[in-house]
C-alpha cells in the first residue's frame, strides 16, 4: 500500500468547492447549533495549530477547544478536516504576496517565484507535506497560478509547456523544504550541532575509509564535508539546485526562440 500521506481534495468535491468560494446559501434558522463564529476564524485557528505543532495536530477537536467551542459545533462550518485541509492551504495561498515582476528578465522572474513559494514553506512547514496531486481549487490557489504563470509570458512556451515548467519549478522548491524540514528535526532531536557532528566524524570515518577501495567517494565526501562543516547542507542545496533547474528551463526556452525566429537548431 502507498504511505499515508495528506493530500488535498480528498474530502466531497461539491461540499469543498462551496466552502473553498463560500458560496453556500445560508441556511434558514433551525434547532441546529447557533452560528458563534466564522469560517475565517476556524480555519485560522487551524492554521495557527498546524504552524506550531504540524498538521498531525490538527484535529476538529483540537481546533474547537483552541476556539472555545464544543468540537460538534465546527461542523456547522466545514464537513470536516478533509475539506478543513484544503481551505487552510486555499488561505494561505491566498495570502502569499504577488509583485510585479515584468520588469525583470526571466531568470528573475522565476527566482522570485521561488523565493516566495520557499518563504511559504518557512512560515508554514506543514504545507510542504500536503500532495496537491488534486489541488484544491479555491481563489487562492487560482491567483497563485495566474501569478506564476505571468513569470513565465512572452518566453514562447506553448501552454502545456508553461504549465510543465511551473510544476518543474515549484515541485522542486517544494522537495527542498521538505529535505530543510528533515534537517531541522534531526537538530532539534540531537544534541550536537552539524558542525559538531562533523568535527566528531570525520576523524573516525578517516580511518575506516580506504582511499584505495573507494578513491571518488573518499576524495568527494571529504570535500563535500569540509566545505559543509555537515553531510548535507539545505542552504546549498537549494542555490545550487535552483541555478541547475532554471538552466535546464533555459535550454527550452532558447529552443523555442530559435524556432519563433526560424533558427536551425543548432
Amino acid at each position: 500500500m502507498p504511505p499515508s500521506i495528506d493530500r488535498t481534495s480528498a474530502g466531497d468535491p461539491a461540499r469543498t468547492l462551496e466552502l473553498l468560494w463560500r458560496s453556500r446559501r445560508e441556511r434558514p434558522p433551525g434547532r441546529g447549533p447557533r452560528k458563534t463564529l466564522t469560517v475565517e476564524e476556524v480555519v485560522a485557528a487551524a492554521v495557527a495549530l498546524a504552524d506550531a505543532e504540524g498538521l498531525e495536530a490538527v484535529t476538529m477537536r483540537a481546533v474547537a477547544q483552541a476556539l472555545g467551542v464544543a468540537p460538534m459545533s465546527l461542523y456547522t462550518y466545514v464537513p470536516g478536516k478533509a475539506e478543513l485541509l484544503d481551505v487552510m492551504l486555499d488561505t494561505v495561498f491566498g495570502q502569499m504576496p504577488r509583485p510585479d515582476l515584468s520588469g525583470l528578465p526571466w531568470r528573475g522572474r522565476l527566482e522570485a517565484v521561488a523565493r516566495d513559494n520557499r518563504a511559504l514553506f518557512e512560515r508554514h512547514p506543514w504545507v510542504a507535506a500536503v500532495s496537491t496531486a488534486r489541488p484544491p481549487l479555491g481563489p487562492g490557489l487560482l491567483a497563485k497560478y495566474e501569478h506564476e504563470l505571468r513569470a513565465f509570458e512572452g518566453l514562447g512556451l506553448t501552454d502545456v509547456e508553461l504549465d510543465d515548467a511551473l510544476t518543474f519549478l515549484l515541485g522542486f522548491v517544494q522537495s527542498s523544504a521538505r529535505s530543510a524540514a528533515d534537517v531541522r528535526a534531526s537538530r532539534g532531536e540531537g544534541t550536537l550541532t552539524d558542525e559538531q557532528w562533523w568535527a566528531l566524524s570525520e576523524p573516525l570515518l578517516a580511518e575506516v575509509l580506504d582511499p584505495g577501495r573507494y578513491p571518488t567517494a573518499s576524495r568527494v565526501g571529504t570535500a563535500a564535508g569540509q566545505a559543509h562543516n555537515a553531510a548535507y547542507d539545505p542552504g546549498h542545496a537549494y542555490r545550487f539546485g535552483l541555478r541547475r533547474v532554471l538552466d535546464g528551463l533555459g535550454v527550452l526556452i532558447d529552443r523555442r526562440a530559435r524556432e519563433q525566429a526560424g533558427t536551425p537548431p543548432g
